[in-house]
């Protein structure tokens, strides 16, 4: 047996022998081991107690016997009012029954007491389980309640690599709106590219023109000349961010998620990570310790760029190893590596000593206005498989068309660097260098149009209720909208940076 809870959040789980049922006379399984993902997903497997053996049929029969006194069935009673099902495998397939029902004026309330349970067989492998709950027992207090089970096994066709497909709903991921949204998300790619690529360089044309004609003025001609545009913030550009720390650190973070993101899909692509409770977490977890070097690799090359220094990190580290022994260890590994390898600055414009002032623009140029722009393109090219995902997380769907999420990972990347290398462009054409943080914000403000995103989903898609369910909810999606915003503004600040470095690279400077 495995966990209990209400049917409409998947995840607000319970230990099963948490309500009042019985055991059976059966006292132990050997072969149970419980791995890291599955305790962090709250798999608490406990052994029914029920005496099956490999193609033993099992007549009806009593297992085991409740005492109902007032508690026993006060507890019941709530489970049935909420909507309890409760979650058991047999050789790792799982199957899902209702603890019981209430009349239709919610007065009287029945207990399920009969699992009735077919097994199929291919050789010697269980291929196939399915469960009926009978035996409908009305709970009165004071009274005796007789568990029962019987077992009956068949021969079933089903190959055993192939027993897994029955949990998989088809018809769902596999929408003609879901290869609808995905083709959606690709023409946009494609016009997307297209049109700042055409923009971009017909613009950057005309201004290397406009920048060449002027080297060729004289002094005279020069100073009484209308120059404007993102060449002249040169000397400011590469000037290091506000709070180049936290900067850095939130885009080494980025890259990290990002490369956990990629890597885990690809192996749920290639393994069927699906298959195995815990199996997607503890891969997570693994590939999570294995990248720290790409955290600090990337954030600590940025910040040594920035003039930062590193030196107070080996007291951290000979402090905290105690704890951290993979994690932190390999950041610092990165770190190194990325501040001797890529930490030196090596811009292609001198930074002046001196900021210069930022001229008056438009209310829409201003940098708070793109960053609340600039998440809208991402968040449409991605918010249909947002409901694919969160339906997988929130009910009984479980989700296998990793093609699919990797298509859209890609796609969200590219629309993300456009999107941001955009926007860089019309701020520094408006003569404000103040674009790092920018093009991170404005890339990783496609997390707040998911967390709006959840509330349309809670309120319209799910039946969850009370103040347990919805803070457990929208704290989960917190944390997944944020983890979502810091990959997003971590690959549009890299894109935005290499677009920086290259139009800068390309114009002549004094």
């Amino acid at each position: 047996m495995n966990t209990v809870g209400p049917y409409h959040n998947r995840q607000e789980t319970y230990k099963y022998f948490s309500l009042p049922f019985c055991v059976g006379s059966k006292k132990s399984i050997s072969h149970y081991h419980e791995t890291l993902g599955e305790a962090l997903q709250g798999v608490e497997l406990e052994f029914s107690g029920l005496d099956i053996k490999f193609k033993d049929d099992v007549m009806p029969a009593t297992y085991c016997e409740i005492d109902l006194d007032k508690d026993k069935r006060d507890a019941f009673v709530y489970a049935i009012k909420n909507h309890y099902w409760y979650q058991m495998y047999i050789d790792d397939l799982p199957i899902w029954g209702i603890v019981g029902e209430a009349d239709e004026n919610g007065e009287d309330y029945y207990l399920w007491t009969y699992k009735k349970l077919e097994i199929g067989f291919n050789g010697n492998r269980i291929v196939d389980v399915n469960l009926t709950s009978e035996g409908k027992v009305k709970l009165v207090p004071n009274t005796k309640i007789q568990m029962s089970y019987s077992v009956k096994w068949k021969k079933s066709d089903v190959k055993f690599e192939d027993r897994f497909d029955k949990y998989l709903d088809p018809s769902f991921f596999q929408h003609r709106i879901h290869w609808f949204s995905i083709f959606n998300s690709f023409m946009m790619v494609i016009f997307l590219v297209g049109l700042v690529s055409m923009i971009l360089m017909r613009t950057l044309r005309k201004d290397y023109a406009r920048y060449s004609k002027e080297e060729e003025m004289d002094d005279m001609d020069r100073d009484l000349g209308d120059e404007y545009g993102w060449k002249q913030v040169h000397g400011d550009v590469f000037r290091p961010s506000s709070h180049p720390l936290i900067f850095s650190s939130l885009v080494g973070s980025g890259c990290q998620i990002f490369a956990v993101s990629l890597i885990v899909i690809i192996v749920a692509m290639i393994e069927d990570l699906y298959t195995e409770r815990g199996s997607m977490l503890s891969t997570a977890i693994f590939v999570y310790a294995a990248t720290s070097p790409v955290n600090g690799y990337f954030g600590g090359s940025l910040y040594a760029r920035q003039g930062g220094n590193l030196g107070i990190i080996t007291c951290v580290v000979a402090v905290c190893c105690i704890c951290f022994f993979v994690i932190l260890p390999l950041n610092l590994v990165g770190t190194i590596l990325g501040r001797n390898l890529s930490g030196q600055p090596n811009f292609p414009c001198r930074v002046n000593a001196v900021p210069r002032p930022i001229p008056e623009k438009k209310w829409f140029m201003e940098p708070a206005v793109i960053v609340c722009l600039g998440g809208i393109l991402p968040f449409g090219s991605i918010f249909i498989e947002m409901y694919f995902i969160f339906t997988s997380f929130w009910a009984y769907k479980i989700y296998y068309v990793y093609g699919f999420m990797m298509l859209v990972l890609v796609i969200l990347c590219i629309v993300t660097v456009c999107v941001t290398i955009v926007c860089t462009y019309f701020l520094l054409n408006a003569e404000d260098y103040r674009w790092q943080w920018t093009s991170f914000l404005s890339a990783a403000s496609t997390a707040i149009y998911v967390y709006m995103y959840s509330f349309y989903y809670y309120f319209f898609k799910t039946k969850m209720y009370g103040l347990f369910q919805t803070s457990f909810y929208f704290g989960y999606m917190a944390v997944f909208s944020t983890a979502l915003g810091i990959m997003c503004g971590a690959i549009g600040y890299m894109g935005t940076s290499a677009f920086v470095r290259k139009i800068y690279t390309n114009v002549k400077i004094d």
